[in-house]
């Protein structure tokens, strides 16, 4: 059959993403993948530079996605196939152009780790992340920010002497604020499904780019992970990278995921002259391989282990009664702690191919590891010759700059204001005036007017945009300084983003001159926070909330102030489902949820626990129902001294559906809660704290709903 590209639907049980959050990301990043800089030091000096190389410290502009839930119903997900006689991929361009399942049909194999659910869960940048498949990370260390975002999709020409189309996807991503695109297809009777990926950068200043194509595949206990190389950097959530042997280190053959006990990465230290390529096979030898230009130079395996913690994550993000996964992933660097220099107005690309693999099991699970990886490196060199990759790139270049000839799904229309302000060309990749929105259309007329106009009475303040381009036309924009907040606010946030703190501050002091706006008090909030002035940061993250809930009832026809927020704010949000047909009503939901969450936290920093529970009892109650809110109640009860009930909100259940990978809040507050318990029946003057620590662990084991930890203990 001649390959083709074609448009379907894909039903799974579905937990919907809800709205964006409006409050901007001021806060630093959380990305657990960081070293310290005596580990750096003892780096290689190139990775050592790239370790060091403009790390991310915020995910503005983008915004953060936390307001799913954990509730699946039955939906239809917009997908596309790329299809020949021997596979079929599935690509879902509105989550990211996920690749979710990639199915051999001659032996009837599902290649990838599918998940049978679409379940949101706080592992990218941006918060809402979903297991299974084959993701592309752009941006910076972590999951991308577009996990769970469109991206264009079109038709095009497939290189010449392949047949039929191509499918390519593309974006511009906001962290880098980079455009890049991705086409794959699959040339007739191949086994390979051929990926090409192209990263520009238009301005005329270098960028860091980071790159990893994550690929979820099956495992068990014959499951086994094989690349070429004698030796890894290991990373562990321990926060420490070091180099240790392949495939053994401290008594465990790592390259099968289920025999180590905690997650962990291992980058391995492939040879420079050496092919490229990466399989995990299954007990009979049989699996999926990836192998690529030599660009895509690093490798890595991604483990969950077989602990408590990394087991209840693996049901976590699916379903019970589904198999686990672990990753193979590719990247631009060796490891991926790792940012690449781009040059000004340069790009980089490559070639990817993912396809079966059969190969001897004797061989593959012998103790022989140099025989294991030789004897699936020469079946590779069988199915796909490395030259063969090395041409099927040549011949797709002249392709990367096709104009698509039909659409099959549009993105976000940032990029499209981009090539607006920045007036760039960029062959193959339309970033078409069509696709703005209302997200855009204000700073559209920053651009052709000079003046940002004030945001929409009825909803939270709009995105930031914060590149340098950006800050410019802010600092020089038209307004009524005497009336109008808003545009020192988006200058402060610009300002902040660039690392100019106190610019920033001073931008935001000037706007609580016109007007006590709730989201200048929350960004000055913040501000205080870092600067170690929590009791000031309490009082504005208090001030911040009560605002916002006087804002909401007062633009929803209920003029009367909601004094301490209390139980009249609540009454006033109650009808915001973030999953509701109101966007109004959805996104301030998600405004005061954040906001909520932020202030609680900080008023319990300073011990006013009577506080934090007045914002509690202010909040919608489908918000205090939530999980994570749960947990904010348990923590405001133990600060209170009311450590039964604490203790019986765990007894009851919950679960906190953007727990963040690492998050350790849930043991830490059982164990506090235990703790307290034991002290208050012993008596404080008793024990010492060890003791305490210790027959809080033998006598309050956690529970294993609550077993979240990715560490040794």
């Amino acid at each position: 059959m001649a390959t083709s590209v074609r448009r379907t639907t894909l039903t799974l049980p579905a937990a919907p993403l809800g709205p964006e959050n409006p409050l901007p990301a001021l806060s630093p990043l959380d990305e657990v993948h960081r070293i310290d800089d005596r580990t750096r030091a003892q780096l290689p000096d190139q990775m050592a530079r790239q370790v060091a190389y403009e790390p991310l410290h915020s995910v503005l502009p983008t915004r953060l996605r936390d307001a799913y839930t954990r509730h699946r119903v039955p939906t239809a997900l917009d997908a596309i196939v790329i299809e020949n006689d021997r596979l079929r991929a599935t690509v879902l361009p509105g989550l990211g152009g996920r690749v979710v399942s990639l199915f051999h049909k001659p032996t009837e194999r599902e290649l990838l780790y599918r998940n049978p659910v679409f379940q949101p869960a706080d592992f990218a940048l941006n918060g809402a992340w979903f297991s299974g498949g084959i993701e592309w990370n752009i941006g910076a260390t972590g999951h991308t920010t577009l996990s769970c975002a469109p991206m264009h999709a079109a038709r095009v020409p497939a290189p010449d002497g392949c047949g039929g189309e191509m499918l390519r996807l593309w974006e511009w991503e906001r962290l880098r604020d980079l455009p890049f695109q991705i086409d794959l297809w699959l040339p007739d009777g191949s086994d390979f499904l051929y990926v090409g990926v192209r990263v520009r950068n238009p301005h005329p200043h270098p960028a860091p780019v980071y790159w990893w194509s994550n690929i979820a595949v099956p495992e068990d206990e014959g499951s086994r992970v094989l690349a070429p190389a004698d030796a890894a950097y290991h990373f562990g959530y321990e926060r420490d990278l070091r180099r240790v042997p392949v495939p053994e280190w401290q008594g465990v053959d790592h390259t099968y995921p289920l025999r180590s006990a905690y997650a962990a990465d291992y980058f391995y230290e492939l040879p420079a002259d050496d092919r490229r390529w990466i399989a995990a096979l299954d007990a009979d030898g049989r699996g999926l391989v990836h192998t690529s230009t030599d660009l895509l130079r690093g490798r890595k395996l991604f483990l969950w282990g077989a602990g408590a913690g990394g087991r209840r994550w693996q049901r976590w993000l699916t379903e019970p009664g589904t198999g686990g996964y672990a990753e193979i992933q590719a990247g631009l660097a060796r490891t991926q702690l790792e940012h690449v220099r781009l040059g000004a107005e340069e790009d980089f690309s490559w070639l990817e191919a993912y396809g079966p693999l059969d190969a001897d099991a004797a061989a593959v699970h012998g103790a022989d590891w140099a025989a294991a990886r030789g004897a699936v490196a020469e079946r590779l060199a069988q199915a796909l010759p490395r030259a063969d990759v090395e041409a099927a790139y040549q011949a797709w270049l002249p392709h990367a700059d096709t104009e698509p000839k039909e659409s099959l799904a549009q993105g976000s229309g940032w990029g499209a204001l981009e090539v607006e302000r920045g007036g760039y060309v960029l062959p193959g990749t339309p970033f078409a005036p069509a696709a703005l929105g209302a997200k855009q259309q204000p700073w559209r007329d920053l651009l052709r007017t000079g003046a940002l106009p004030a945001p929409e009475p009825a909803m939270p303040p709009g995105t930031s945009l914060v590149s340098r381009p950006w800050r410019e036309l802010l600092e020089t924009a038209d307004a009524d300084v005497l009336v109008d907040p808003h545009l020192k606010y988006h200058l402060g946030v610009a300002q902040w983003h660039e690392g100019d703190r106190s610019q920033a501050v001073r931008s935001w002091e000037r706007a609580i001159e016109i007007s006590d706006w709730w989201p200048v008090l929350r960004c000055l909030a913040v501000a205080d926070q870092l600067d170690g002035h929590h009791d000031r940061a309490a009082d504005r993250w208090l001030a911040a909330f009560r605002g916002a809930v006087d804002e909401w009832r007062t633009r929803n026809g209920d003029g009367g102030a909601s004094g301490a927020g209390g139980a009249s704010g609540a009454a006033a949000v109650e009808a915001a489902d973030p999953a509701g047909p109101d966007d109004a009503a959805a996104e301030w939901t998600v405004a005061l949820a954040g906001l909520g969450r932020e202030a609680v936290s900080a008023l319990l920093a300073v011990r006013r626990a009577d506080d934090a529970r007045t914002v509690l009892a202010a909040l919608p109650a489908a918000v205090r129902e939530r999980g994570r809110f749960v947990l904010l109640e348990a923590r405001v009860l133990l600060a209170s001294g009311d450590v039964q009930q604490a203790r019986a909100l765990f007894d009851r259940g919950f679960e906190v559906d953007d727990l963040r990978e690492g998050d350790e809040a849930l043991s830490d507050t059982w164990y506090a809660i235990a703790e307290a318990l034991i002290a208050a029946r012993e008596g404080a003057a008793e024990l010492s704290s060890g003791d305490v620590r210790a027959r809080a662990r033998a006598e309050h084991p956690l529970p294993d709903r609550y077993e979240f930890r990715m560490r040794p203990s």
